[in-house]
């Protein structure tokens, strides 16, 4: 495994996904559905507490606890799984008017990959940040919220519906930092 994905303290970690090439995937609610559903899965199902998000077009935000280092298998598994789906419901969406863009951008982006992979969606050089302190927790937690006003979709962090700035926001909490 890429030492990028490595968490090797107990704690909270900031961790970011991004689209290769900042493609917005994420403006579609079906795209959004299945990574949702996958974060739901790791939550439920793979020992991945979420307990701030937020997801942009191109990107998603969380907040999540490793134990033992135990959360990067479960993050490499992830990105690999919701790139599989992903990029299947792009290619299947009769309605996606990108569709042939997008999936050039990521067949280049794989062409190009140190992994020399057929298409590439998710960025290799995200990575865990371990949160050390309270005010850095503060702060990453004040970075995700603030996310969407700072780009100009929203005036105030609650109304991105796809935040858990929203108390309505699709992915229910583990509990609050």
């Amino acid at each position: 495994m890429s030492e990028k994905y490595k968490t090797d303290s107990d704690g909270l970690y900031f961790v970011t996904f991004s689209v290769a090439g900042w493609v917005d995937v994420f403006i579609r609610r079906e795209y959004q559905e299945i990574l949702i559903e996958s974060l739901q899965y790791c939550q439920k199902n793979k020992n991945m507490p979420i307990y701030c998000y937020c997801i942009m077009p191109s990107h998603v935000h969380f907040i999540t606890y490793s134990e033992r280092g135990d959360i990067s298998n479960t993050l490499r598994d992830m990105k690999s799984f919701t790139s599989k789906q992903l990029l299947k419901a792009i290619a299947d969406n009769p309605q996606e008017s990108r569709k042939e863009w997008m999936l050039k951008q990521f067949t280049d982006f794989g062409k190009h990959s140190p992994q020399k992979q057929e298409m590439q969606f998710w960025k290799h050089e995200n990575h865990p940040f371990f949160l050390y302190s309270n005010k850095m927790i503060k702060q990453k937690v004040d970075y995700i919220h603030d996310n969407p006003v700072e780009a100009g979709f929203v005036n105030q962090p609650q109304e991105w519906r796809m935040s858990s700035a929203n108390e309505d926001g699709p992915i229910k909490l583990d509990e609050r930092i």
